[in-house]
């Protein structure tokens, strides 16, 4: 029964089997002797045996196993391998198929590929998942045949396997890299001059392009008889929030990922680099109700207790009560903080709504807002129109377009900062402004 269930036909053994048959019924047609299709079915029967001895006599013939990390990063491209070794003492060609999880949706993951005797490969390629939770993979499937290619042996490897899809931590990595290294600028993240000084003196430096003249120590340089110039670290241990609307308005898709996954996907990375920069992280999920509530702290464990509630944020789709978070920020967070509110405004109307409580919070705190554009908007009012619809469909596009840029400055004027961001880069512009913030000393 095993070797039943291991055993899978060619197409190859089908049309040969085709060809016998079709020189029986010629040769009974024609009246003739079976002597010939007799033959060639015994040299068919004589091949399949062959074949069979070739690939089910060695017990172990092939050893595989899929290589991935024990959770994959929600939005990126996650690398996955499969390892394959033969134990064959000739060439096998294979097809390989990876029973990769339902959300990806695709049906068309196989390769093909020979080893030779002995040898050893590794097949590599990438998953995307666009939504946090858990993924189940199958096995791995490896049809193997030899040169004669009229059966194959089917192998299978790393059978069920659940893997969890976290927040973008190979983002998170990517900017901490970057931050350790002084390398941010490489990304697109602006190199912000600082104004004036915080009081904290960190070091004496050699002076590199870009470094503020004013900050030339003259002592230093007579001595090492080069420019050297003071390095001031910033101040440290200010509380930062991440606060995440969860409500409707963050459902919107982008790229098969919703704004809510986008929002939390810079949420890991903006506190991991607040960490870093020796400031305390916190973060506040809400949407009819609060959700959760972690109070900021730069603990060896808050970036692991930020991530796992990450992890678990749900919507429900139904409108955000932002009095519940004004309230709530009000009970909970005594010292002045920088509040980051990840939400999303279509309309002037809306925002008005929700201004009462964003004025409450600027007023204790530093308040940014950041929210969306709409980059199918753009598309339709950067192509011309040609047509009496196309105007149309343009001239509403436009008007939903400058409603952004009036809640941006509705919120300018009431001196309530803001970032209008497409999705693809709203962790570069939230680290932006976080970092354009410290240098300007307003936390």
């Amino acid at each position: 029964m095993k070797l039943v269930r291991n055993l899978y036909l060619q197409n190859r053994l089908f049309l040969l089997i085709g060809i016998v048959v079709m020189v029986f019924i010629i040769t009974f047609i024609l009246g003739g002797g079976y002597i010939i299709p007799k033959i060639l079915f015994f040299l068919l029967v004589a091949a399949i045996a062959t074949d069979l001895i070739l690939l089910f006599r060695v017990k172990r013939g092939m050893r595989g196993e899929r290589l991935l990390a024990d959770k994959l990063s929600n939005g990126d491209e996650n690398e996955i391998s499969i390892y394959l070794e033969s134990f064959y003492t000739f060439p096998i060609t294979l097809r390989v198929f990876d029973e990769i999880p339902h959300q990806f949706q695709r049906r068309d993951l196989e390769f093909n590929l020979v080893l030779a005797p002995g040898d050893q490969k590794v097949i590599k390629y990438t998953l995307r998942p666009v939504k946090r939770g858990e993924y189940s993979f199958g096995g791995v499937n490896v049809l193997a045949s030899s040169s004669l290619k009229l059966i194959a042996r089917r192998f299978r490897f790393s059978a069920d396997k659940l893997v969890p899809v976290y927040p973008s931590y190979i983002q998170m990595r990517k900017y901490e890299l970057l931050a350790i290294s002084q390398r941010l600028t490489n990304t697109g993240i602006k190199k912000i001059r600082r104004i004036g000084h915080n009081q904290e003196f960190e070091l004496i430096k050699e002076y590199v392009t870009g470094d503020d003249f004013r900050t030339v120590n003259w002592k230093a340089t007579a001595r090492k008889n080069r420019l050297m110039v003071n390095q001031y670290q910033d101040e440290r241990s200010q509380q930062v929030y991440s606060l995440i609307d969860k409500g409707r308005v963050m459902q919107m898709p982008f790229q098969g990922m919703s704004l809510l996954d986008y929002a939390i996907n810079a949420t890991l990375v903006i506190s991991n680099i607040a960490i870093k920069k020796s400031d305390k992280a916190g973060l506040i999920t809400f949407q009819d109700k609060i959700g959760n509530l972690l109070a900021a702290a730069r603990l060896n464990n808050q970036m692991a207790t930020i991530q796992e509630v990450l992890y678990n944020q749900k919507t429900a789709y139904l409108e955000t009560d932002f009095s519940v978070l004004y309230s709530t920020i009000r009970r909970s967070i005594s010292q002045r903080s920088l509040l980051l509110l990840f939400t999303n405004f279509e309309s002037i109307h809306s925002l008005h709504r929700q201004l009462p409580y964003l004025l409450n919070l600027s007023k204790t705190h530093l308040l940014v807002v950041i929210f969306f554009e709409n980059t199918e908007l753009r598309q339709v009012t950067d192509n011309p129109a040609e047509s009496l619809k196309e105007i149309y469909y343009k001239a509403i596009a436009e008007r939903f377009a400058f409603e952004k840029k009036m809640i941006t400055k509705e919120l300018q004027k009431h001196g309530i900062q803001s970032i209008l961001t497409s999705p693809e880069k709203l962790t570069i512009n939230t680290i932006n402004k976080y970092l354009e913030l410290k240098a300007r000393n307003l936390i």
